[in-house]
C-alpha cells in the first residue's frame, strides 16, 4: 500500500521532486568543484562556489523544516486516527489521487498547527519548571540562537540527525496521545468511535469550511483565553509538584529557591553551579536539542532562560525512568479525557436539539469543548466569590447578567450578522459565478456561508490591524482595549456594527436591485435579465476594484510630481514654523530679533 502511495505521489509531484533532486544534486556539485577550487588554490572561485553551496545549502534546509517535516507530521497523525474515522488507507489513497494539492495541504496545515501547539506547550513548560530541566530541548528566548547561523555553520550530518530524532520524538508523541487512546476507546467503549465526519457532502465547502473553522476560531478562540491559559499553567504547576514530592525531585523540577524567586533573582549567566549541585549545561547537548530549531521564527515569548541550581537524589536515573513513565501515563489519560469528554458532552446536548440524526462531530466537539470551559469557569468564579458574602455575590451576578446579555447582543451582530452578509457577498461574489452555469440555479447554504463569513471577517480585521492606521482600525483596538468587562454596546453598534452592516447590506441591495428592477423596465430578453443577475456582482467588484486602483495611482503620481518638483526648484529652502492660517490672518511682518533684544 505505501509502495503504490509513493508512486502515486511521484506520478502527481514528479516537477517538485525532480526540482528538489536537482538542487542536492547541485550542491553535491559545489562541494566537489569547491574541493577542487581548494586543491588548486583559487581562493576567488572556492568564495563564490563557497557561497553558492549556502545558499543551496540553507534553501534546502527550509524547505525540509517547514515543508516535509510538517508534512510528515500531518500524514502520520491522519494515519494514526484513521481508526477514528473508520477510514483505511484506500480512502486516503483516492482522495489523494482526486485532489492531490489540497490533499498535501490539508496536511501540511494540520502538521503545521500540531507542531505550532507542541512549541506552545513546551514555552508553557518553560515558564513552569526550573532552568535547565529542559536542556535538552533549544531555547526559544536564547538572545545567542540564530537559525539562519545555525544552518550555515552546522554540517549536513548534524541536521540530518536532528531531523531524524524530531521525527521520532514527534511521532512517538503522536502515538502516545492518538493511536493509543483510540484503541483503549475502542476497547472499552465499543459504540463511541468511530466519529461522524461526513467526509462527502452536497454542501459546497463544507467539510473545508468547519475544518478551518474549529483550527482557525475554535481552537484559538479557547487558547487564547488568559483564564484557560493560566488553568493549564496551573495543572502542570500541580502535577510537577505532585510528581516532585512524590518521586523526591521537587529540587529537580522545580528548584530549591522557587519561593524565593523575587528576593534572590537567579543568575542566568551562572555558568559554574557551587560545589555539591549539578549543572546540566556541562554535559555535552545531545542532538535532539534542536528539536524545535526550524520553528524558532513561530513563537518568540517564554519562560525563563538560564540554569538552576538542584539537589541530585539517591537512584537519580532510576527516578528520572519512573517520571518519564508517570508522564506517558498522565498523557494518555488526557488525551483520553480530550477525545471523550466534549464530544460526548456535545452529542449529549446535540440530542435534545435534532434527536437521534447523526451530526458532524465537529459540531459536537465545539459544542461540548465551550460547555466544559464555561462550566469550569462558572465554578472557579462561584468558589472565588463565595467567602465575599450573598450580598457580594448578589451584586456580581447582576454586573454579570448585564454584561452577558450586552455580550451576547455584540455577538450576533458582529459575529452572527457581518459574517454572514460577508459569506453572502464572497458566495454571490466569487463562488457562484465560478461554480454554477447561467442555465442553473445557484443553491446558497447560510450556515456555510456564515462559516466562510467569519474565516473572512477574522482574515480582513488581521489585515486592517497590520495595515495603516484609519477608523475602522481605530474602533478595532478600542473594542479591543475595553475588553468584555467595559464593554460599551452604544459605541460597538455605533461606530463598528451599524457602518458595516450598512455597506455590506448595500453591496448586496444594489446590484440586486439594478439587475432584478432597473434591468427589467428596460426590456431586456429573459436571458439578458439571467446574465445581469449572475454577473452583475462581480463586474462591480471589477468596477470598484479598478476605481480603488486608479485613485491609488493617481495619488501617487500627485506625490511623485510634488517630489520632482521640489527637488528641481524647491533648493536649499526650508520652512520651519509655518502654519498658512496665521499667516493669512497677520500681515504685519516679524520683529527683527536684534531689536527686539
Amino acid at each position: 500500500m505505501f509502495i503504490l502511495f509513493f508512486s502515486s505521489f511521484t506520478s502527481h509531484f514528479e516537477g517538485l521532486i525532480t526540482t528538489i533532486v536537482g538542487y542536492i544534486l547541485l550542491a553535491m556539485t559545489l562541494i566537489l568543484c569547491h574541493g577542487l577550487a581548494a586543491l588548486v588554490r583559487f581562493q576567488r572561485s572556492r568564495r563564490l562556489l563557497g557561497v553558492c553551496y549556502i545558499v543551496v545549502k540553507v534553501s534546502l534546509l527550509v524547505v525540509v523544516e517547514i515543508g516535509v517535516f510538517p508534512l510528515i507530521c500531518g500524514w502520520w497523525l491522519d494515519i494514526c486516527s484513521l481508526e477514528m474515522f473508520d477510514a483505511s488507507l484506500k480512502d486516503r489513497e483516492l482522495s489523494f489521487k482526486s485532489a492531490p494539492g489540497t490533499t498535501m495541504f490539508l496536511h501540511w496545515l494540520v502538521g503545521m498547527v500540531y507542531v505550532f501547539y507542541f512549541a506552545s506547550f513546551i514555552l508553557l513548560l518553560r515558564e513552569v519548571l526550573r532552568p535547565g530541566v529542559l536542556w535538552f530541548l533549544r531555547n526559544l528566548n536564547d538572545p545567542d540562537f540564530n537559525p539562519v547561523q545555525e544552518m550555515i555553520h552546522l554540517p549536513i550530518y548534524r541536521h540530518l540527525r536532528r531531523f531524524i530524532l524530531s521525527v521520532v520524538v514527534f511521532g512517538s508523541i503522536v502515538l502516545l496521545m492518538l493511536w493509543l487512546p483510540i484503541r483503549l476507546i475502542k476497547l472499552l467503549l465499543p459504540t463511541f468511535l468511530p466519529y461522524n465526519v461526513m467526509l462527502y457532502s452536497d454542501a459546497p465547502v463544507s467539510e473545508l469550511s468547519l475544518e478551518l473553522l474549529l483550527l482557525q476560531v475554535v481552537l484559538p478562540a479557547l487558547l487564547e483565553q488568559g483564564h484557560t491559559r493560566q488553568w493549564l499553567k496551573g495543572l502542570v504547576r500541580a502535577w510537577t509538584v505532585s510528581a516532585g514530592y512524590l518521586l523526591d525531585l521537587h529540587s529537580y523540577l522545580l528548584g530549591e529557591q522557587e519561593d524565593n524567586d523575587a528576593n534572590q533573582p537567579v543568575n542566568n549567566n551562572n555558568n559554574n553551579p557551587p560545589p555539591g549541585h549539578h549543572n546540566n549545561n556541562n554535559n555535552p547537548a545531545p542532538a535532539g536539542e534542536g528539536l524545535h530549531a526550524a520553528h524558532q521564527a513561530i513563537l518568540q515569548q517564554g519562560g525563563p532562560v538560564g540554569f538552576q541550581p538542584y539537589h541530585r537524589p539517591l537512584r537519580f536515573p532510576f527516578r528520572i525512568v519512573l517520571l518519564i513513565a508517570f508522564m506517558c501515563i498522565t498523557l494518555l489519560v488526557a488525551s483520553l479525557v480530550c477525545l471523550t469528554l466534549p464530544v460526548f458532552t456535545g452529542r449529549w446536548l446535540m440530542s435534545f436539539w435534532t434527536g437521534s440524526s447523526k451530526i458532524h462531530e465537529l459540531y459536537t466537539a465545539a459544542c461540548g469543548l465551550y460547555v466544559c470551559w464555561l462550566s469550569i469557569r462558572g465554578v472557579t468564579v462561584l468558589l472565588a466569590w463565595m467567602p465575599q458574602g450573598r450580598t457580594v455575590i448578589a451584586h456580581k451576578v447582576q454586573e454579570w447578567t448585564l454584561m452577558i446579555l450586552k455580550t451576547l447582543v455584540v455577538a450576533l451582530l458582529v459575529a452572527g450578522v457581518i459574517p454572514l452578509l460577508l459569506g453572502l457577498l464572497f458566495e454571490l461574489v466569487i463562488v457562484a459565478p465560478l461554480r454554477v452555469p447561467l442555465d442553473q440555479t445557484p443553491l446558497f447554504y447560510p450556515w456555510q456561508d456564515w462559516a466562510l463569513g467569519v474565516l473572512h471577517a477574522k482574515i480582513i480585521a488581521a489585515i486592517t490591524l497590520m495595515g495603516p492606521q484609519w477608523w475602522l482600525k481605530t474602533v478595532i483596538e478600542q473594542v479591543y482595549a475595553n475588553g468584555i468587562r467595559n464593554i460599551d454596546l452604544q459605541f460597538i453598534i455605533r461606530k463598528l456594527a451599524a457602518p458595516v452592516i450598512s455597506v455590506l447590506l448595500l453591496s448586496l441591495c444594489v446590484p440586486y436591485v439594478i439587475a432584478a428592477g432597473v434591468v427589467p423596465a428596460v426590456g431586456v430578453t429573459p436571458e439578458m435579465e439571467i446574465l445581469m443577475q449572475r454577473r452583475i456582482y462581480p463586474f462591480l467588484l471589477m468596477v470598484v476594484s479598478l476605481i480603488g486602483i486608479l485613485s491609488f495611482q493617481i495619488r501617487q503620481f500627485k506625490r511623485l510630481y510634488e517630489h520632482i518638483k521640489n527637488d528641481k526648484y524647491l533648493v536649499g529652502q526650508r520652512l520651519v514654523n509655518y502654519e498658512r492660517k496665521a499667516a493669512r490672518a497677520s500681515s504685519v511682518p516679524p520683529p527683527n530679533p536684534v531689536s527686539s533684544q
